[in-house]
């Protein structure tokens, strides 16, 4: 026999861009691992550069980034990290994004626009990864734009889990801020034992993004509290005119649940002044204490992205953890 045969073994290095490191730590943590270091810089024209400070070679590679503000530059360092793993021979290198950039981007409304979300994916599969994952995608269609595994996590029972435990007991309707949310809508009715659902019914100018032109609400809302559930929110300006609606139709309270918390410009202050009782986000994006509020509750989503990691490093099955719903 000329082959010479070997023991298998596998080695998990977790690695940490610099947009979110209080989530990586948290995850490390939760890991029992400690962050690869390495030297990260930008140079005067705001070129990134990278190093690891230890070798990478056949390991299985993790690479967390969370891609808040300013978002051009955390995709590219992210990329150039995953560049330096595979110039650097890591075995299998996993992206870690727990805000997709671009998601929003997924499809032309008109001629001559980008698929903007198809091309962070190939730009990632270009420059190396070997599986993404991700938590609560725009639209769940993203994952067919990236040509491997991706693990598409949900925090909707981290949510729905927390809204159970503070208002279980209140008369709560469930409210999607658009008629394309209602699947969400129904799936967080269940969570919480079956309540029922509504939606705000908008229409929109499509050459003036973040602009809800006018609202009125689909579902018997009086009397009620109702829990506003969204994917993200950014300016703040769809979600504050819901809760606003809400209220004119005779909601006892509102209550807001969203994954990402963007939070651009004014949306910290949008938020205070809609009337809601309390937001609730993950903790996917940083929220810097300029941008925190009173009411304001987050999440930590870090439980859910350790238990994954050690899924896909195990060859484990990730779907698992959704009892078989991801």
């Amino acid at each position: 026999m000329s082959a010479k045969s070997g023991t298998p073994k596998k080695n998990l290095m977790f690695l940490s861009g610099r947009a979110h490191p209080e989530l990586a730590e948290e995850v490390a943590k939760h890991l029992n691992v400690s962050i690869t270091p390495q030297s990260a810089y930008d140079f005067a024209n705001g070129e990134i550069f990278v190093r690891f400070e230890e070798s990478v070679r056949g390991t299985d590679a993790f690479v967390i980034q969370s891609h808040a503000a300013p978002i051009n530059q955390w995709v590219m360092e992210q990329l150039i990290m995953v560049d330096a793993l595979k110039r650097a021979s890591a075995k299998r290198i996993t992206a870690i994004m727990p805000f997709y950039p671009y998601a929003r981007q997924d499809k032309k409304h008109k001629g001559r626009e980008p698929i903007s979300a198809r091309l962070i994916a190939d730009l990632f599969k270009t420059a190396g990864v070997d599986r993404i994952m991700t938590v609560d995608l725009h639209t769940a269609q993203i994952q067919g734009f990236f040509d491997g595994p991706v693990d598409h996590l949900l925090a909707q029972t981290l949510l729905s889990s927390y809204v159970k435990d503070v208002y279980g007991n209140a008369e709560v309707t469930v409210v999607s801020p658009d008629a394309g949310r209602t699947k969400l809508a129904e799936k967080w009715a269940d969570d919480l034992g079956g309540r029922p659902i509504a939606f705000i019914h908008k229409t929109r100018d499509p050459l003036r993004p973040n602009d809800v032109v006018a609202n009125r609400v689909v579902g018997d809302v009086r009397g009620r509290l109702c829990v506003v559930v969204d994917d993200m929110v950014d300016t703040g300006g769809t979600i504050a005119k819901a809760v606003e609606q809400l209220i004119r139709e005779g909601a006892d309270g509102v209550v807001i649940a969203a994954t990402h918390g963007v939070l651009s410009g004014d949306a910290p202050e949008r938020l205070t002044r809609c009337g809601a009782h309390e937001v609730v986000f993950t903790n996917t994006l940083p929220i810097p204490d300029e941008k925190r509020f009173a009411g304001l509750t987050v999440l930590s989503i870090a439980p859910l992205l350790a238990r994954a990691i050690q899924a896909v490093f195990e060859d484990g099955s990730v779907t698992s953890l959704f009892d078989g719903n991801a």
